[in-house]
């Protein structure tokens, strides 16, 4: 029964494009665990019944991607504080009889920069990009780290406005038209919206008007040298890519579902470019 447990996997709709089981595969490899972790498309009107299949198909759980991250919150028992407050589940895992949903993109965005930029959180005010599902993964692993000054732009004032009043004290809501001003004392600069994507070519913001001591992120990993990052290195600024979130973000599901804590290695880092560069 133990072997059958040790069944993981990613769900969505499409799927083929996931990097997740490249990521599994290879730490459940130098785990030398016998368990597998597989991609499943299923489609949004399938989702109950698969859900409630879990125990009885061998999974111990998985991830859940586009566009079941908030349909799945009404088929668990019990949501986790982090996935309550993002809106969104990516991980599903059983505690005993019960399963639950969580999120773990706050804890891999905030792991990536623990990585390549030590002390971030200290680093004063931070302008967060864009008001989606990403924005709100973003703006919770902040405020978990003590950030108190949060700045939210974004094209639809409404929205960020809408994320202002989801996540209270230390956040303030921001037009596009403000954008400028907002980075003159800025420590972070955080873009989670899709300008820099491959196909959506564009700069979210202008660097040039970050203090030199400012680190710079983009949550896009394709391309992994966004126009927002190539901008910002050749201001002599902190860049951060980012892979490192996908890659960090894995972490918890897996040591939940294999009980190992696997580590994400330059190693790793180097298999998913690989794989991106061959798509």
């Amino acid at each position: 029964m133990a072997e059958a447990m040790n069944k993981a996997f990613v769900i969505g709709h499409p799927i083929a494009h996931s990097r997740s089981p490249k990521i599994h595969g290879h730490w459940l490899k130098a785990h030398a665990l016998a368990g597998s972790y597989e991609a499943i498309d299923v489609a949004p009107a399938d989702l109950p019944e698969f859900v409630a299949g879990l125990r009885k198909n061998g999974f111990c759980g998985g991830n859940v991607t586009i566009p079941h991250k908030e349909a799945v919150f009404a088929l668990v028992d019990r949501i986790d504080p982090a996935a309550e407050q993002i809106g969104a589940v990516n991980t599903l895992w059983f505690e005993g009889e019960t399963l639950v949903g969580g999120n773990t993109d706050a804890h891999g965005f905030a792991a990536n920069l623990d990585e390549f930029a030590p002390g971030w959180a200290e680093n004063g005010p931070a302008v967060v990009l864009g008001a989606g599902g990403a924005a709100r993964a973003i703006i919770h692993a902040l405020k978990e780290r003590g950030v108190r000054d949060i700045r939210i732009v974004n094209r639809t004032l409404s929205r960020a406005q809408e994320l202002r009043d989801r996540f209270g004290a230390g956040i303030t809501a921001h037009e596009m038209a403000a954008v400028n001003e907002l980075l003159d004392d800025a420590g972070l600069l955080v873009n989670t919206t899709a300008l820099g994507m491959h196909g959506n070519e564009g700069l979210p913001a202008d660097p040039a008007g970050l203090p030199e001591k400012a680190i710079v992120t983009d949550i896009v990993y394709v391309p992994l040298e966004t126009p927002l990052l190539a901008a910002a290195r050749a201001q002599g600024l902190k860049c951060v890519d980012g892979l490192g979130m996908l890659l960090h973000q894995a972490v918890p599901g897996f040591e939940r579902w294999f009980s190992r804590r696997p580590e994400v290695t330059a190693e790793l880092r180097n298999l998913v470019l690989a794989d991106l560069a061959g798509s």
